[in-house]
C-alpha cells in the first residue's frame, strides 16, 4: 500500500477566524476510532461548535461533529463524542495557563490528514467585540479595493505603452 504524502484538508472553521483574534496556533494529533477515520476520509466533519478543554494534564476536543460512517455496524462511533488530543505535556501546560487568562479560549481551526495521520490545528484565541469584527471586515474591503485600483492602473499602463 502506498503511503499518503502531503496535506489533505477535511474541515475548516472559518467562523473562528471571524469571531476570534488568533493569538497562537498548535498542530496536534487526535485519537480516533476506525469508523471515525473512514468517515473523515470521505471528507465529512464540522468544527463549527468545537472547543478544547484541558482536564487532568490532557487536552480534549469537544463538540466536533464527525458523522457516523454510513457502512459501519454496531461498532460505529458517537458523532459528537469528546476526543483526546495528542500534545506534549509542556504544550498542554502552556496552553492551559494562557487559556485561564480572562477572555481566552481554545478553538479548533482545521482538521486534516498529514502524511496519512489525522491532525487538528487548534488556536489560543481571544473573543472579538462587535466593533472589532466590523473593523476587520472594513480593512479587508479596503485592501481589496486598493488592489483592484492598482491592477486597473497597471492594465491601463500596459495598454498605452
Amino acid at each position: 500500500m502506498v503511503k499518503e504524502k502531503g496535506r489533505k484538508l477535511i474541515a475548516q472553521n472559518k467562523k473562528a477566524r471571524h469571531d476570534y483574534t488568533i493569538i497562537d496556533t498548535y498542530e496536534c494529533g487526535i485519537v480516533l476510532t476506525g469508523t471515525e477515520v473512514k468517515s473523515l476520509r470521505q471528507g465529512r466533519a464540522s468544527l463549527v461548535d468545537g472547543f478544547v478543554s484541558v482536564e487532568g494534564n490532557e487536552a480534549w476536543l469537544y463538540n466536533v461533529h464527525v458523522p457516523e460512517y454510513s457502512q459501519g455496524t454496531w461498532t460505529n462511533h458517537s458523532a459528537r463524542r469528546k476526543r483526546k488530543l495528542l500534545m506534549h505535556r509542556e504544550e498542554i501546560n502552556k496552553l492551559e495557563r494562557k487559556a485561564d487568562e480572562s477572555g481566552n479560549t481554545i478553538v479548533p481551526l482545521t482538521l486534516y490528514f498529514k502524511d496519512g495521520r489525522a491532525k487538528v490545528e487548534i488556536a489560543l484565541a481571544k473573543g472579538k467585540k462587535e466593533y472589532d469584527k466590523r473593523q476587520t471586515m472594513r480593512e479587508k474591503q479596503d485592501t481589496r479595493e486598493t488592489n483592484r485600483a492598482i491592477s486597473a492602473i497597471r492594465r491601463k499602463q500596459r495598454g498605452t505603452v
